[in-house]
């Protein structure tokens, strides 16, 4: 299949693009390099074996932009990663947050939709579920409230794509549900590449395991948890990439609409997350604990079980693999691309 990947220069785009091609697909990358890297790109294509991925320097706001990119292919599905991401600065700049992601996606989809392009696999989250009625969290369990502008844009989303399906059932929409990527590809040559200060966990780690920053700061230690800090289902990227790939599996057979969890089904807590990278990488992780965030929650892993029965997709990669790469990718690239 030729896929169009929105934001594929980016942390999950970019490893995307790699389990693509070794499927046997082709793509073509629009991404506005907000918050990516261009070099990325360069790299996946060495990792593959190709002179270069066909990329387009286009927003996905720009109807112009996208017009020509869609006038020089003929697309069979879009992988859509492009949106801001950052659920603190989300909180900061909502307007920004709710023109850019969902303007945005409804200029795609109409331009899709002119071109007879509609099958998309769209970047969700476990954002959605809020703080979840149930753990482990399954696709039945409703969408709560949503405790940032970020996770409201995903919610949002979902629901627009669900309705652009209902009423035109020519559509296939697959909205994968993810919980948190960490890792990076085993080579050490593409990886995430937070600007600032990181918003994640992972990112955080390796910079203060590099010297980058001093300390992590763990963000409360008395939730109802076994050591008293908040539990995550953490997955390697590579298998998230992978998920993507046995997405389009469920286009082919014409879905409608699929909705799957895309997580390993354990939880780790921040300080398992600090204590696996000490012991398997062999370097010291200086943190204190600081007061709570607004909005965060306890406890947030997923049941896979649908993806893995529907999608045959499951994760292969365990906490130590994703402590291993997360540093092999930093100590490599200690200021990023």
């Amino acid at each position: 299949m030729h896929i169009l990947v929105t934001g594929g220069a980016g942390f999950i785009g970019s490893h995307t693009l790699i389990e693509l091609y070794k499927a046997g697909h082709t793509a073509v990358v629009v991404d506005n390099l907000c918050n990516s890297n261009p070099l990325a790109l360069q790299r996946v294509a060495e990792i593959i074996g190709v002179p270069a991925i066909p990329f387009h320097k286009v927003d996905i706001r720009d109807r112009a932009g996208l017009e020509r990119v869609f006038a020089g292919h003929k697309f069979d599905a879009c992988i859509h990663f492009a949106g801001l991401k950052a659920v603190g600065e989300s909180v900061e700049k909502p307007w920004e947050y709710y023109e850019n992601n969902i303007g945005g996606t409804l200029t795609l989809v109409d331009v899709m939709r002119r071109h007879g392009c509609k099958n998309i696999i769209f970047s969700s989250s476990a954002t959605v579920y809020g703080d979840p009625d149930e753990i482990p969290i399954t696709e039945q369990c409703p969408k709560g409230q949503c405790t940032n502008p970020y996770g409201w844009t995903k919610s949002m989303l979902e629901q627009v794509l669900m309705d652009t399906q209902k009423a035109d059932p020519e559509w296939n929409v697959v909205l994968l549900r993810y919980f948190n990527p960490v890792g990076a590809h085993p080579s050490g040559r593409i990886g995430e590449n937070p600007k600032g200060i990181p918003n994640n966990l992972m990112p955080y780690i390796t910079q203060v395991a590099v010297g980058k920053r001093a300390e992590l700061g763990v963000f409360g230690d008395d939730y109802p948890t076994p050591d008293g800090t908040g539990v995550r289902d953490y997955i390697h990227v590579v298998d998230l990439a992978t998920a993507h790939v046995c997405a389009l599996q469920a286009i082919v057979r014409r879905c409608g609409i699929g909705i799957y969890n895309i997580g390993t089904g354990h939880g780790y807590s921040v300080l398992d997350m600090v204590k696996a990278f000490v012991r398997v990488n062999g370097v010291e992780v200086p943190y204190s604990i600081k007061p709570r965030r607004v909005g965060d929650i306890a406890t947030c892993y997923c049941n896979p079980a649908k993806a893995m029965a529907e999608l045959g997709w499951e994760a292969r990669h365990d906490i130590d693999d994703m402590v291993r790469d997360s540093w092999n990718w930093q100590r490599q690239n200690p200021e990023g691309y």
